[in-house]
């Protein structure tokens, strides 16, 4: 049977891979970046503490949804975040709505996105550059590496990069223009982030995360270190408002850790200690990272993935999937998530018939 292509190893690609691997489908799974989980990103810092810095915690009441997060190994943590400062806006409302589970992993939010990738072929450092049509298949050029081919892509990308590769297939197909104008009006909101690890002798504070109701800079303020069993180090998660971001955001420098001493790190630092008192500003080490398409703009959401059906030498021709938050109503990893497995239903049932 045909393989499936699917571009993106967030939360919604990996969902819609293990669908069609569990239904029998031959997938490859291409990710330009080092490791899979996109905004579910855990990593460790002064040693093997670990840190969430995009994702804080996961959220849902979907039950397909809580029952995948069910069966993640490793120690979960039901119920965190408990204890909230702050009536500031959260980076997702919904998830203090009455009905709503929350919950941490001890180990890590990428326990979730490494959990849906186990068994699935995924290659890393797979930059996707550009698609095409030919014949009855999509070409896929791959920055470095031999092209590969697929009748059926799912592209499970930000809407900008989505909007990148589907601009180079040429709109011919019906519902490829539409789909680009529908996608041209959609748009992701950037999240300046900062890690910061205090010395030896900081408590932290009391709260699990804060969002701060009178700050223009920081929206969210997670107490990372409060998931962690006997951490080595107070360490703080200090995610700046989508304006702010956007402002002080750098077009030319992508989103990779690195000790910085740029003045938005700075001055991060220096709202986190006028919120939080002067230890906050001074802390032992900091990293910084920029995500450039930290989640999509809630103003503009669509209900449901799309499946496209390209001009091909025969019948039928090559598929075109799109999936991600955007593809599925409420936004952040539930939607994701529950965007790429029904992508997959569709692709399933549409070949069953």
């Amino acid at each position: 049977m045909d393989r499936v292509v699917v571009v993106g190893a967030g939360i919604s690609g990996l969902a819609a891979a293990r669908a069609l691997a569990a239904a029998g489908r031959s997938v490859l799974v291409l990710e330009r970046a080092r490791g899979v989980g996109g905004r579910c990103a855990t990593r460790r810092i002064d040693g093997d503490q670990r840190v969430d810095f995009g994702v804080a915690f996961l959220h849902g009441r979907e039950p397909e949804f809580l029952a995948a997060l069910a069966e993640v190994p490793g120690a979960a943590l039901p119920g965190w975040p408990s204890v909230i400062l702050g009536g500031g806006r959260p980076c997702q409302p919904d998830a203090f709505a009455e009905g709503e589970q929350r919950l941490a992993f001890v180990d890590g939010v990428a326990a979730f996105p490494r959990h849906l990738a186990r068994g699935l072929d995924v290659r890393t450092d797979a930059r996707v550059t550009g698609l095409a049509t030919s014949g009855d298949t999509i070409g896929l050029s791959i920055e470095g590496a031999m092209p590969l081919v697929a009748r059926t892509v799912i592209l499970a990308l930000a809407v900008e990069q989505a909007r990148d590769l589907i601009a180079g297939l040429g709109g011919r197909a019906p519902g490829l223009a539409t789909a680009s104008a529908l996608l041209t009006m959609m748009a992701s909101t950037p999240c300046l982030t900062l890690i910061a690890a205090y010395p030896e002798g900081v408590p932290g504070p009391a709260f699990h995360v804060s969002y701060p109701e009178d700050s223009r800079i920081l929206q969210a303020i997670s107490h990372d270190s409060s998931k962690r069993v006997s951490p080595a180090a107070t360490v703080m998660v200090y995610q700046a408002h989508a304006r702010w971001s956007r402002e002080h955001l750098d077009p030319t420098i992508e989103g990779r850790f690195s000790e910085s001493t740029d003045g938005w790190a700075r001055a991060l630092l220096a709202e986190a200690a006028r919120l939080l008192g002067p230890w906050a500003g001074a802390p032992s080490s900091f990293q910084a990272h920029r995500w450039r398409y930290a989640r999509t703009d809630r103003s503009a959401e669509l209900g449901a993935p799309i499946l496209l059906h390209l001009p091909g030498d025969g019948a039928p021709g090559p598929r075109l999937g799109l999936a991600g938050e955007l593809f599925a109503p409420g936004g952040g990893v539930e939607s994701a998530w529950m965007s790429g497995t029904r992508l997959a239903r569709m692709i399933l049932a549409e070949d069953r018939r």
